[in-house]
């Protein structure tokens, strides 16, 4: 049984929006790697990029994270709702662990409070494309239907 909505009216819209999201993860990152050129990979210092504190280690990753939700996006076939659905978890993880984090010396992404609401808020817009983006058959979208009549 599924758990997400199949053939949703407005999926072609969510999955703007995931791409969207992801080219914003790119141009932060190619953002904070201009910005932290010459700085050490994990340095944890006052760099920032568009209000977020950032390093190079994380624009890095950030313009990695960004490739594969446009990569997903382009795809389509389903592809960008696991990449969206699996992406939002990762940066919840990151965000959170940021979070924790942030006032110490294990902050490597150098994270600052801004950061941390800016990759939970790109991780929760990745999650809801990823939970309406989803294509199927028209039996599937029925059986969806149906299920969801019943609870």
């Amino acid at each position: 049984m599924a758990h997400t909505p199949v053939n949703h009216p407005a999926r072609p819209i969510y999955r703007a929006i995931g791409g969207l999201t992801g080219l914003y993860l790119v141009v932060f990152g190619v953002l904070g790697i201009i910005t932290s050129a010459g700085n050490e990979i994990f340095a944890q210092d006052d760099t920032q990029v568009l209000g977020q504190g950032t390093n190079l280690g994380f624009s890095l990753l950030t313009v990695l994270l960004g490739i594969v939700v446009l990569i997903g996006t382009a795809l389509g076939r389903n592809i960008d709702v696991a990449i969206n659905q699996w992406l939002a978890y990762a940066l919840m993880v990151v965000s959170l662990a940021g979070l924790a984090f942030i006032r110490t010396d294990a902050n490597f992404f150098n994270f600052s409070i801004t950061t941390v609401i800016g990759v939970m808020a790109a991780a929760l817009v990745l999650l809801m494309a990823g939970m309406y983006g989803k294509v199927g058959s028209d039996e599937e979208a029925e059986a969806f239907q149906k299920a969801r009549l019943v609870l």
